[in-house]
């Protein structure tokens, strides 16, 4: 954590991931966010993965360094309480964020009507503010149908919420944008943010939608190829495969003299004709490079491999599991400052990561663990 929102205050009503990685990225950075559930917990409260005693490993991830009060909204008074909180006094106070529908005690007429400068930032799913999920919308923007081996037409779904993370992390933005305005204007305002929106600015601003608008042939899925330049992942003679990517020219001058195949790549420039300080010249002869720099990396280790690549500036990188990645990674330990072990109620101690960054400013400080459901209810 760092305290340069030090004073801010954010209410949270969410579930689920984009919305509440939008506090948390806030809360990281020293705001007070008070996340409001229904008594015993709301919809992702047990979530999985869940640890041995039972308890949210998910719901644990994206709630620490936050508050956690638990009321009966089903009740007038339950209701109320909220809403006091939502739009109590002060000029750091008063900003809400939503990924439920705006309606009812969460509409924002009837919030700003006790504080008429209350900020609402609100995540919908799409744009007409009909229901929509992370994986609904990733199936209808494309990137499935070019995601897996290309051995055959059935589109291969990502794994990570990419545009939760994204919708997100633009939730925290949108809220410090709007209180800036506040404190120029002395205006409140609601700021609408729809999930599939997030998604399609995203494909257009990667040239996606340009592309096929341009009437280029129809992108087909490469496997673990880089699209446009030279990267693929490699096996090594110990069982393990790394990514290796080359997208400067000087990245796959870096690759060429760390495996000693510079020449072997010049007679191939001759063969296609091509000049492989060029991007899309590598792409184009991607098959070509791999199967020399295959065979290459089958007669070495991973340490070899990765110990000949340091040396020489080659951008690569392990493939590895989870229990590796806490295992053997150096970056995902407390030595990455980073990262910190801290004890979490129900759960126990466990490496937990704060705010990515690191401003010279403001000092990271410990960070707190997710509190209990309901700890600061009273």
């Amino acid at each position: 954590m760092n305290r340069l929102l030090e004073g801010l205050r954010v209410v949270e009503s969410v579930a689920f991931v984009a919305a509440p990685l939008g506090g948390l990225t806030l809360s990281q950075m020293g705001a007070d966010v008070i996340r409001i559930d229904p008594i015993g917990g709301g919809l992702d409260s047990q979530r999985w993965p869940l640890s041995q005693s039972g308890q949210s490993l998910y719901w644990a991830g994206l709630n620490k360094s936050k508050r956690s009060i638990c009321i009966d909204l089903r009740q007038p008074e339950g209701r109320e309480l909220a809403q006091e909180i939502i739009t109590a006094p002060g000029a750091d106070a008063g900003i809400l964020l939503s990924n439920f529908p705006a309606r009812g005690w969460l509409a924002y007429d009837a919030l700003a009507q006790r504080r008429d400068d209350l900020i609402m930032v609100n995540i919908v799913g799409n744009p007409d503010g009909s229901t929509a999920l992370d994986y609904t919308v990733n199936c209808a923007v494309g990137l499935p149908q070019i995601t897996g081996s290309g051995h055959d037409e059935a589109p291969v779904n990502h794994v990570l919420p990419a545009w939760d993370i994204s919708a997100g992390l633009t939730a925290a933005v949108a809220i410090l944008a709007a209180e800036r305005h506040r404190r120029l204007t002395g205006d409140g305002q609601y700021v609408r943010l729809s999930l599939a929106d997030v998604a399609l600015a995203m494909v257009g601003h990667l040239g996606f939608i340009a592309e096929a608008d341009h009437g280029r042939s129809q992108r087909r899925a490469h496997g673990n190829h880089l699209f446009g330049a030279f990267g693929r992942d490699f096996a090594t003679i110990d069982g393990r495969r790394i990514m290796i990517v080359a997208i400067s020219p000087r990245q796959w001058r870096n690759l060429c003299d760390a495996t000693g195949l510079a020449e072997k790549m010049a007679l191939l420039e001759q063969a296609f004709e091509a000049n492989f300080e060029h991007e899309g010249d590598r792409f184009e002869a991607r098959d070509a490079i791999a199967s020399l720099i295959e065979t290459w990396c089958e007669t070495r280790s991973l340490v070899q491999i990765g110990e000949l690549f340091d040396a020489a500036g080659v951008c690569w990188g392990p493939y590895q599991s989870f229990r590796q990645l806490l295992d053997e990674d150096a970056r995902c330990s407390a030595e990455n400052p980073l990262f910190e072990l801290v004890e979490h109620p129900g759960v126990g101690q466990y490496l937990m990561p704060g705010s990515t960054a690191d401003f010279s400013a403001a000092p990271r400080v410990s960070m707190k663990a997710a509190t209990r459901m309901g700890q600061h209810t009273d």
